[in-house]
């Protein structure tokens, strides 16, 4: 049986010591302007764990790697959905899949990264589109992989079912061909596609989380560089590069950009986006 959740007030120290926590697991920013959001989220795992006191989860916390995990779960933001900001998965059929495949032959490996991939819909999103988009998608080898520091959404994301919301931008004739009905209304991805993405835990701050990955042509990182400080948003993107191969290619939120956090990257303009290109030869910035 769950505890019952008791409504926490806490102390400004209080409010202070949780979020150098979150910052220092998950490079986000949190403060006093998010008390409310703050405390609800403290009070469920309070009553999850029986501590009586802030002080005493907090404690907990430190203690166990295990709670580590589950506060950050409820800490991240997941909103998502399919095909979104779609002039990107435009570019990447139009655009930047020629010219990374162009020097190679067919069978070879192509990897896509989408990090935060949340529940899962950026990443299904980019099968669905190459399938229904780019007519080589058959000719080589595309390895997509979803991460996210998030545990919890990654267990959704291989479940692949999804209500209207998140499939409301999708042609129907789309949702008919790729997502089966359930009969609680929602859908599920059809099982060759659940297949056809690797989901993978990796947090964006840690050199070595990000390293295990392995390397990429593309990189979907978009919507949560605004979350980071420039301490963490320059360390996140540090490991990013690290990630793509030269001249691999990273994609961001239509809010955030490269040229202000970092001189590394090449600023390129396509046809349907603007993209960041890992250059061919490395440079300090």
């Amino acid at each position: 049986m769950s505890r019952a959740r008791k409504e926490q007030v806490l102390t400004a120290d209080d409010i202070r010591r949780l979020c150098a926590l979150l910052y220092r697991h998950t490079g986000m920013i949190f403060g006093e302007s998010k008390r409310y959001y703050i405390e609800r989220r403290v009070a469920d795992r309070m009553a999850a764990t029986g501590a009586q006191t802030f002080p005493a989860y907090l404690a907990h916390v430190e203690a166990d790697g295990g709670e580590v995990e589950h506060l950050i779960n409820i800490f991240t933001v997941n909103e998502t959905y399919f095909y979104r900001e779609e002039h990107q998965l435009s570019c990447l059929s139009r655009s930047i899949l020629p010219a990374i495949v162009q020097n190679r032959k067919p069978g070879d490996l192509v990897r896509i990264w989408s990090v935060p991939c949340s529940t899962g819909e950026e990443p299904y999103s980019i099968a669905v589109w190459l399938l229904e988009n780019w007519p080589l998608v058959d000719a080589y080898h595309i390895e997509i992989i979803g991460s996210d520091i998030d545990t919890r959404v990654l267990l959704e994301a291989q479940d692949g079912n999804y209500g209207e919301r998140a499939l409301a931008r999708l042609p129907q004739e789309v949702i008919e061909r790729y997502f089966e009905p359930l009969r609680d209304g929602k859908r599920r991805l059809i099982q060759d596609l659940r297949e056809s993405v690797k989901f993978t835990a990796a947090n964006l701050i840690n050199p070595a989380s990000v390293a295990a990955q392995g390397k990429f042509d593309v990189i979907f990182c978009r919507n949560v560089l605004i979350y980071f400080d420039d301490a963490s948003r320059l360390m996140a993107v540090n490991n990013l590069y690290d990630a793509l191969h030269p001249e691999g290619y990273i994609c961001l939120g239509h809010t955030e950009s490269m040229t202000r956090i970092s001189k590394r990257f090449d600023l390129r303009r396509f046809e349907d986006a603007i993209i960041y290109q890992r250059p061919g030869k490395d440079r300090d910035g």
